[in-house]
């Protein structure tokens, strides 16, 4: 018995209608002749080189563009002043095994040897590279390896060639590294050779908010430059770090940092202790750039010239001491012993 036939039997009063026809596809009307696309625009379109495609993107407001940063290993640029006096220096960089250069120790010491043209601040000639594993003598850390990539096996039986070294710092004025204070330790307790030559670091010794970057870590100064690169290996932090302190600074694009910190070595520097600070001046000394030092239980800050010395110790005077009768103590340091181990002349100063 039909669906209809049933409900005709169980409600004889209900109207009977004739069932729904299932509606017919209707069918897509044919695109006229002038609307079809042509069998070339539907193909593929043909490959463009990278880097016209870059150059063409980073013209629209919208788009930065990043490149991998390729090492420059010459420099063109030559003085225009005959005679022009030229600096040797090694920009350094260090993978270790921990933090501490007193039982850590170094996997992987980089540098990068050139002269630099003290007219104009920028290198000239050939860079020199070296770039070497060292087995530590120990397992190095889960972290340490998932930071750098270096595992055990890459450097087991490796040892860092002592006369290399030596080549390379011969006759070398100054090394910078982007935190000599823990890079030059760790060198110092492998190689004696880096205890008499001169030390810069790139980010204390440069004001790089100042200069207009916004930021001081070096992966964020070399992307700042559209630039990328692969982090925590020594050699291509070198090679980042060379290219960030030859490039143009944003609030002077004639000068560059390595001018900067070849002149800031030259300066004496202190690290000014404020003794018996008031307890309630601590946060005007934090927001001033003061670090305590829990060892010492003071408050300590880092002065690049004998004029802002003068300037820092008025500003103490006004601002934390007051009427107070006090004295504070310093230690001036130069070059060859800053970011060391060792200390300076220690002296204090009546304010």
């Amino acid at each position: 018995m039909t669906p209809q036939a049933i409900t005709a039997d169980l409600f004889p009063d209900l109207p009977v209608f004739a069932p729904l026809e299932k509606p017919k596809p209707r069918k897509k009307p044919k695109a006229a002749a002038s609307q079809l696309l042509p069998i070339q625009a539907l193909e593929a379109p043909q490959a463009h080189e990278p880097e016209a495609m870059a150059r063409a993107l980073e013209t629209h407001p919208d788009y930065r563009v990043l490149r991998r940063l390729t090492p420059r290993l010459q420099w063109a640029h030559t003085s225009d002043t005959q005679g022009a006096l030229r600096l040797r220096v090694v920009v350094l960089d260090t993978e270790t095994t921990g933090l501490d250069a007193g039982k850590d120790k170094i996997i992987e010491l980089a540098m990068l040897r050139f002269e630099v043209d003290l007219a104009s601040g920028l290198p000239v000639g050939e860079v020199q590279v070296f770039d070497e594993l060292e087995d530590p003598g120990m397992p190095i850390p889960a972290e340490v390896q998932a930071l750098t990539g270096i595992r055990d096996a890459d450097v087991a039986g490796k040892r860092l060639d002592a006369q290399r070294v030596a080549d390379m710092l011969d006759g070398v004025d100054l090394v910078i590294a982007h935190n000599a204070g823990f890079d030059r330790p760790f060198c110092e307790a492998r190689f004696d050779l880096f205890q008499d030559i001169a030390w810069a670091c790139s980010f204390a010794d440069m004001d790089w908010k100042v200069q207009g970057r916004s930021s001081q870590k070096l992966e964020s100064l070399a992307l700042e430059l559209g630039l990328f690169y692969d982090a925590h290996r020594a050699e291509m932090d070198c090679h980042a770090l060379l290219a960030v302190l030859t490039a143009p600074l944003p609030k002077d694009p004639a000068s560059q940092a390595l001018a900067i910190l070849i002149a800031a070595s030259r300066q004496p520097a202190y690290r000014l202790s404020a003794t018996g600070a008031p307890f309630e001046s601590k946060d005007r000394l934090k927001a001033r750039g003061y670090r305590w030092n829990g060892e010492q239980r003071v408050w300590q800050t880092r002065i690049g010239s004998d004029a802002a010395l003068e300037a820092e110790l008025q500003w103490l005077r006004e601002q934390v001491y007051g009427a107070r009768q006090a004295s504070v103590a310093l230690e001036q340091t130069d070059a060859l012993v800053r970011y060391s181990s060792r200390s300076g002349d220690v002296s204090q100063r009546s304010l």
